[in-house]
């Protein structure tokens, strides 16, 4: 039995003791408490109430000290048997770090300068069984720290600050978008047709209809059924769904803002996500974050086929065919394999151009081929007017001004169904003969934003609980 066990173990005859003697470990609660940090601002003399987890103790003879962390913090508490009585002081003798407890007692300040509470009634919360992991040496294991996300943020605190982030900007994009008469919507999850994006969808069966249904890989068709109802602003933040690989960017499961406004176009998104984006950064800043800088700079716009050229030295433009291309990637080794004109130009970009595009860049004048869901620019229908946003080498967004003429969308939709098992969505075809008004979208990856805003390196530090690979398992790749 090694060391752990053994602490285990001991821990459990504890439990059975406190039992016996008539001590509940895991009483139902402990009202009119105060966080720590409330506590710390109070004067001295006055009586609080406290609670938390015990992260140290220094157990002496007949008095003892320990910090108690709640979410707020942590304080100090001061033990003494002439206070507590000798068994309510033995009982807090016998607890463990990583117990609950709760202390009533006047707030005083010990020689060293501490804010503590000296102790007149204790209560023991909740018995920990298990030992926590020592704060420097027992969670640097990164497969550790993810698959057991409890403690990572338990003693960890850089985790949880990254963790705490990621709910400040969750909640500034709500108050920036409402400011603005967007409204917040939910929409299905499971669909019948896998829509809105290219993905590997996750399927399932609804066994009351007996029909197969797939966790959805975007919100976007359903957004724009909202405003073909009439609603011109209108917003989602939710769980989207990829049955694809791993990385450090991406999780099969990712949360995703959309935003769609009409009688707008995609230089009104432009405009609106750059203020988003720099409205979050300063609310994070505001809570004692830091940002890059760059953030709150000017943010470029590039075209597209420049930036190709510029950084492979080849010449690129919109009307480049499929074996110009085909030879160009061969000579930039990029294998072109079979893919289509248009994924071997994203693959090109992927590897010479992202990494480079540091600052806050929209990249615009994409292939409308490569943009089913887009508007062509008029001045020249081989380019969508859509937009992607870079910062410090990462995605960040997409957005384009919608198509809404519906024999264009269908003559689009049946190109791409193709050679392919994908169906037509009939019904959104359906929902565009009624009228969409000329409309703009967006889309941000609200796990690459707070990756940005954090410094995080990989999008598991800023998922509570990431998908991690199966001990033991192939994932065939």
């Amino acid at each position: 039995m090694n060391k752990k066990q053994n602490q285990t173990e001991i821990r459990k005859d504890k439990l059975t003791k406190l039992r016996e003697s008539g001590v509940n470990p895991y009483p139902h609660s402990f009202e009119n408490r105060i966080d720590a940090l409330e506590a710390l601002k109070i004067k001295d003399g006055v009586k609080v109430r406290v609670c938390g987890r015990i992260m140290s103790r220094r157990i002496m003879g007949k008095s003892s000290f320990a910090h108690i962390k709640d979410v707020s913090g942590q304080i100090q508490v001061f033990m003494a048997v002439d206070k507590l009585g000798r068994e309510n002081y033995d009982l807090f003798r016998d607890t463990d770090i990583g117990d609950f407890i709760g202390v009533e007692g006047e707030l005083f300040v010990t020689r060293a300068g501490e804010k503590t509470v000296m102790a007149e009634a204790f209560t023991i919360l909740s018995k920990s069984l298990r030992p926590l992991p020592e704060k420097w040496h027992g969670l640097k294991d990164v497969e550790t720290r993810y698959r057991k996300r409890y403690l990572d943020i338990l003693v960890n605190p850089e985790s949880s600050k990254i963790l705490k982030a990621r709910s400040i900007i969750t909640a500034a994009i709500r108050e920036f978008l409402e400011s603005r008469r967007f409204c917040e919507v939910q929409t299905p999850v499971l669909q019948d047709i896998a829509g809105g994006a290219a993905a590997r969808p996750f399927k399932t069966l609804h066994n009351v209809y007996n029909t197969d249904l797939y966790m959805r890989i975007a919100p976007e068709l359903y957004l724009k059924r909202l405003l073909v109802g009439g609603w011109e602003r209108v917003f989602e933040m939710g769980t989207n769904f990829r049955n694809e690989g791993l990385s450090s960017m991406h999780n099969p499961e990712f949360t995703m803002l959309e935003v769609y406004a009409a009688y707008t176009d995609y230089n009104f998104m432009m405009d609106l996500a750059e203020e988003m984006v720099k409205s979050v950064a300063g609310k994070i800043v505001d809570e004692g974050f830091s940002v890059p800088e760059n953030i709150m700079g000017e943010w470029v716009r590039k075209d597209y086929w420049e930036l190709l050229k510029v950084h492979t030295g080849e010449d690129f433009t919109p009307e480049i065919t499929y074996d110009e291309v085909k030879k160009k990637a061969e000579y930039l080794k990029i294998p072109p394999g079979k893919d289509s004109i248009e994924k071997m130009l994203d693959r090109i970009f992927s590897h010479y151009v992202e990494e480079k595009l540091s600052d806050p860049t929209f990249v615009t004048g994409y292939p409308s081929s490569a943009s089913p869901l887009a508007k062509q620019s008029p001045e020249n229908p081989g380019i969508a007017e859509r937009f992607e946003i870079f910062i410090n080498g990462s995605e960040l967004g997409n957005a384009y001004s919608e198509q809404n003429d519906p024999e264009i969308q269908k003559e689009v939709f049946l190109k791409q169904a193709s050679g392919s098992t994908s169906p037509v969505d009939n019904d959104y075809i359906e929902a565009l003969e009624y009228g969409m008004p000329p409309a703009s979208g967006l889309g941000i990856g609200v796990d690459r934003l707070t990756m940005v805003l954090t410094g995080a390196e990989t999008i598991r530090e800023v998922l509570l609980f990431p998908m991690l690979k199966p001990n033991n398992a192939d994932t065939g790749e």
